[in-house]
């Protein structure tokens, strides 16, 4: 699971909420299996300023998991239940494993960023945002099982340390 925002028109009247790092934006969060690389799972739009990532892992994540399922994700979704498992380095092969997984993930990103509606500043009302990401998600979706997959790994998820 990662996130990803994309610029908006600044809002009016100001505030703070609508702003990542960078800019005015919306951000949404997406999962990918880490056996094939697809879109498992989509959330958003959220105000980048005013929802963390653990609040929006709450908000829809943990409900979509099996019973004995994990995510992957970096240390901000962590809140002590053990859902998150959080890549660590290259120093054994679940380490590099997790590394792969997580490769994936950011050229998945990418491809988003590959459509203008997404890379450029979004100009209509955010409220209209969602359907733009949803529709490019389902392209994107397209290419990945159709055309383009992203990197192949085996990932043994039996592996022990």
């Amino acid at each position: 699971v990662d996130g990803t925002d994309f610029q908006i028109n600044e809002p009016t009247p100001f505030s703070s909420k609508w702003y990542s790092h960078k800019f005015a934006a919306l951000q949404y969060k997406v999962g990918i299996c880490i056996q094939t690389g697809w879109i498992v799972w989509i959330n958003g739009a959220y105000a980048p300023g005013h929802w963390p990532d653990l609040s929006i892992s709450r908000d829809g994540l943990t409900d979509a998991l099996d019973k004995d399922e994990l995510f992957l994700a970096d240390g901000t979704y962590r809140d002590g239940h053990g859902w998150c498992v959080t890549p660590t380095g290259h120093n054994n092969a679940d380490q590099w494993m997790k590394a792969v997984a997580w490769a994936w993930h950011e050229c998945v990103n990418g491809l988003f960023k590959q459509y203008k509606c997404l890379s450029n500043t979004f100009r209509h009302h955010r409220t209209k945002h969602g359907s733009v990401f949803m529709a490019v998600a389902n392209v994107c979706q397209a290419k990945l099982q159709l055309e383009n997959p992203t990197f192949q790994q085996n990932y043994d998820d039996n592996y022990q340390n």
